[in-house]
């Protein structure tokens, strides 16, 4: 489905009871909504799940960028207004987790529970430039160049060396993903800093982190210590995509947090 807000068509899908409280998940740079297919099916049994399309992504408009994580928190206030959302949970993945978090300290009001996975939150001057050479790359040659390097940093090498379906679907999710997408919240990602002002969060936050993320769990859980009442999960053997690498343990992390 799609629904017209903050000046673009945000493409959704809602599963779940009509009554039950919402819990709305953001996708991470280069996926959809899809990433969330299997928390979606196990968690909206008792919690009404709204999946979007950040913008750049999936079947959401892609307008020529750059973007900022601003204008990412504005659309998904916008698309609680265009969905009569008053308050609701609230969890992202990677990109979606630095959404996540600068929502919660931008829009608390709007908050139940906050849900921040697989991101330190904040760019470093190594992580900008990482993003200026792929978008670059992405400008001149389009996505095809960063599948690969793409899945070989999210998925540990046994995982890659197994090849379960979901990395070929994820394979798919970049290879697709529009290049003024890409390029719009590349630069997004290539300019926050959520992290520093975390301890101003006041809803619950719960941090989750693939063990095998490279310097994400140490981010992670420097994060959670500067927030107090936060709680942090570190799931073995998962790396960046860590829903998919072990969605039953993520799943299981997140309902125990949101009490479902």
């Amino acid at each position: 489905m799609k629904i017209k807000a903050n000046g673009i068509h945000i493409n959704y899908e809602v599963d779940g009871p009509d009554n039950a409280p919402w819990l709305i998940l953001s996708n991470s740079l280069a996926t959809n909504f899809h990433m969330w297919d299997p928390q979606a099916e196990a968690l909206s049994k008792s919690l009404r799940v709204p999946r979007y399309d950040q913008r750049g992504h999936g079947s959401t408009d892609a307008p020529a960028g750059p973007y900022t994580f601003e204008l990412l928190i504005d659309d998904a206030v916008a698309l609680m207004d265009a969905l009569n959302i008053k308050r609701a949970h609230f969890g992202g993945l990677s990109m979606g987790a630095a959404t996540a978090l600068g929502f919660a300290q931008q829009h608390p009001d709007r908050l139940d529970k906050v849900i921040v996975c697989d991101s330190p939150c904040q760019s470093t001057p190594q992580s900008s430039q990482q993003w200026r050479e792929r978008i670059a790359i992405a400008e001149k040659e389009g996505m095809e160049p960063l599948v690969e390097p793409t899945v070989g940093r999210w998925f540990p090498p046994d995982v890659m060396k197994a090849n379960p379906p979901y990395v070929d679907q994820v394979r798919a999710m970049v290879r697709t993903t529009p290049v003024n997408g890409f390029m719009g919240c590349g630069a997004a990602l290539a300019d926050h800093d959520y992290a520093s002002k975390v301890a101003t969060v006041t809803r619950p936050v719960l941090f989750i982190a693939g063990e095998k993320d490279g310097v994400t769990p140490a981010a992670m859980r420097k994060m959670s210590e500067a927030l107090p009442g936060s709680r942090y999960v570190e799931l073995k053997g998962a790396g960046h995509i860590s829903n998919l690498d072990q969605p039953q343990g993520f799943t299981a992390a997140v309902r125990e947090f949101l009490g479902t």
